[in-house]
C-alpha cells in the first residue's frame, strides 16, 4: 500500500475512536458551555497518558498538537485552518463541562479515547500558519460551542449525528446531511473498500459486544439512514435473533476494517459475510478529505467549515 494510502488508514483509526467517545456526549443545552469573550488566550492543563504528567500550555499550542495529529504535514493550510476552527471548538466545550478534572485533575488529556489525536512532534510551519489564521475562532450556535464532529472521508454525503454515530439524544440543530462533488483526492482505499468476516470470526466480534445469538446463520440489513447509511442490522444465530445499529455494529467489527456504514453490498454466503462499501469513518461534520478538496478548490476556513453544519456561527473570543 503507498504512503497515500496508509495516510487514509491511520487518519481513519484515529477518527473512529473519537467517534466511539462522541457516542457518549451530548450537544448540551445547559449554561456551562455557553459562549463569552475571554480577556486572553486560557491556558490548559493537558494530562499526558503517556508519562502520568500534567503540563500547562496555552490553547493555541495545543490546538496546533491536536490539528497535527489530525491531519498529515502535506496538506493544504485551509484545511489545517478548519480543522483548527473544529479542534478548537471541540476543545472549550469539553473543558467547559468539566474536562478530565475529575479523573486526572486536568482540563484535556493526550488519549484519543478521552479528548482529541494530539502529536506536538508533527506540528510544521503550515500547520502552524492554519492555526495563527483562526486564532481564537469557535463554531456556535444559539450562543452556545458546537461540538466539532469530525471524519476521514463522507463517500460524498454527510450524515447528521443520529443516523452516523446512532446518537441518543434530540439531534442538535446545527447538524446536516450534505451532498459533496467527486474528489480525486480521496485514496482508493477510502473511495472503494470491501471487509469479510467468516461467522466464527463474527460470533467472537459480535459477542464481545454483548449480541448472543449463538453460531450465526444470517445477517441483513433492516434499515438505512437518510444518507444511506446502515442504521440497523438483525441477526440470526442458533439461539435467536437480535438487532444492532449500523454505528454499533461497524465499531464491533473493527471500524478500520468496515470503513463506514456507507454500505453499497452486503451479503451473507456460505458462512462469510462480505461488505462493500465507500467512506472513512463516522460521516458526521467536518469530512477531512472534503476539507482538502474544498482547499484546493480554494475555499476559504470559514466557507469549509460552514459546508458541514448549519446555522452555526464563527466566532473569535480572543485575539
Amino acid at each position: 500500500m503507498d504512503f497515500k494510502k496508509n495516510r487514509g488508514v491511520v487518519l481513519g483509526l484515529v477518527l473512529v475512536v473519537i467517534a466511539s467517545v462522541t457516542l457518549l456526549i451530548s450537544w448540551s443545552g445547559d449554561d456551562r458551555n455557553i459562549v463569552r469573550e475571554l480577556q486572553e488566550e486560557p491556558k490548559l492543563s493537558v494530562f499526558v497518558n503517556e508519562t502520568g504528567q500534567i503540563h500547562e500550555m496555552m490553547l493555541e499550542e495545543y490546538i496546533a498538537g491536536v490539528v497535527a495529529g489530525e491531519m498529515f504535514p502535506d496538506w493544504p493550510v485551509e484545511a489545517y485552518a478548519a480543522q483548527a476552527i473544529f479542534a478548537r471548538s471541540f476543545t472549550m466545550d469539553f473543558i467547559s463541562t468539566g474536562g478530565v478534572k475529575d479523573k486526572y485533575g486536568a482540563d484535556v488529556s493526550t488519549s484519543i479515547q478521552e479528548t482529541q489525536a494530539f502529536n506536538p512532534e508533527a506540528v510544521t510551519n503550515d500547520i502552524k500558519k492554519g492555526v495563527e489564521m483562526t486564532r481564537g475562532e469557535v463554531m456556535t450556535y444559539d450562543n452556545r460551542f458546537v461540538r466539532g464532529w469530525f471524519h476521514a472521508y463522507s463517500g460524498g454525503i454527510t450524515a447528521r449525528a443520529k443516523e452516523g454515530l446512532d446518537y441518543k439524544e434530540e439531534e442538535p440543530p446545527f447538524t446536516a446531511s450534505v451532498k459533496l462533488p467527486e474528489n480525486e483526492y480521496v485514496p482508493d482505499d477510502v473511495k472503494e473498500w470491501t471487509a469479510e468476516y467468516s461467522a466464527a470470526e463474527l460470533n467472537g466480534l459480535l459477542g464481545t459486544a454483548g449480541l448472543n445469538v449463538g453460531d450465526i446463520q444470517g445477517l441483513e440489513i433492516t434499515e438505512k439512514g437518510p444518507s444511506g447509511r446502515v442504521t440497523l442490522i438483525t441477526v440470526t444465530g442458533t439461539q435467536g435473533e437480535e438487532t444492532i445499529s449500523g454505528p454499533e455494529f461497524r465499531l464491533a467489527v473493527d471500524s478500520t476494517k468496515m470503513k463506514s456504514a456507507l454500505v453499497r453490498d452486503f451479503a451473507f454466503e456460505n458462512g462469510v459475510l462480505t461488505i462493500t462499501g465507500t467512506g472513512y469513518g463516522h460521516g458526521v461534520g467536518l469530512s477531512q478529505w472534503d476539507a482538502f478538496m474544498l482547499a484546493e478548490e480554494g475555499k476559504s476556513p470559514k466557507e469549509i467549515v460552514e459546508t458541514f453544519f448549519e446555522g452555526i456561527e464563527i466566532r473569535k473570543i480572543y485575539d
